[in-house]
């Protein structure tokens, strides 16, 4: 099985008065094809921070990302950004569904933004992943009628617009409540059982049970990264 994303000694510091403020610290990690990794720390450990790094959105002050067979590093902005188009979903916590768009609308968004799926079938492919969310039956409707759990599996449906391999979620339940939550995690582990890539930060403290492998941070640095093997003979 190969890597999705090698991440290699990164470090990441933004300036802070007359100071640098470290929010990653020689991090490194490598994230298989088709695992289901947990992000987990206390507030301010470098977790979101890591995911932007993963995603391209933010880069690293020093250290490689490879993700998806890119490095990041050598890419332009605009290669980013097509990039993260085509191999990355993103999934966060307050869905950020355009509200002047239907649902379906909105998933087909970033399809016509990668051009990675073709034209005539793009309304299709909204569809079928809208049903797979279970929320086809609001594809006409516009967001802020939904719930928020409909709006998260709307969102959720719009990360996999594009077929990517890598699926990244910044605290997808963090506004759902807790029957929701668990709702929306078994759609994550269904996703994952088909083969999908998928690292989450969250606080959920069930998601052992859901994850194939949890990672905890602390101040930048990962002190604990255990998977399902080492949990059972630990």
């Amino acid at each position: 099985m190969g890597s999705a994303i090698q991440v290699g000694n990164i470090v990441k510091t933004y300036p802070l008065g007359d100071r640098a403020f470290t929010a990653v610290d020689h991090l490194t990690l490598d994230i298989a094809q088709g695992e289901f990794v947990a992000i987990v720390g206390r507030s301010g450990s470098g977790k979101t921070t890591l995911l932007n790094l993963l995603a391209g959105i933010d880069r690293p002050t020093s250290g490689t990302v490879r993700a998806a067979g890119a490095d990041l590093g050598s890419l332009s902005e605009s290669g980013l950004a097509a990039w993260r188009g085509r191999n990355v979903g993103l999934v966060f916590q307050f869905f950020q569904l355009l509200p002047t768009l239907t649902v379906i609308e909105n998933v087909m968004l970033p399809m016509d933004f990668a051009r990675k799926i073709p034209l005539d079938g793009r309304r299709e492919r909204a569809r079928y992943l809208l049903e797979r969310m279970g929320v086809s039956d609001q594809a006409d409707k516009m967001p802020a009628t939904l719930s928020g759990g409909q709006q998260q599996r709307a969102a959720i449906a719009r990360a996999l617009a594009n077929d990517p391999p890598i699926l990244l979620a910044d605290e997808p339940t963090g506004n759902l409540d807790s029957t929701t939550a668990d709702a929306v995690l078994g759609l994550f582990a269904d996703l994952n059982a088909d083969g999908q890539t998928i690292v989450v930060v969250t606080h959920e403290r069930d998601i052992r049970s859901i994850v194939g492998r949890e990672v905890t941070l602390r101040d930048g640095r990962v002190v604990s990264d255990e998977t399902d093997r080492t949990r059972v003979t630990a």
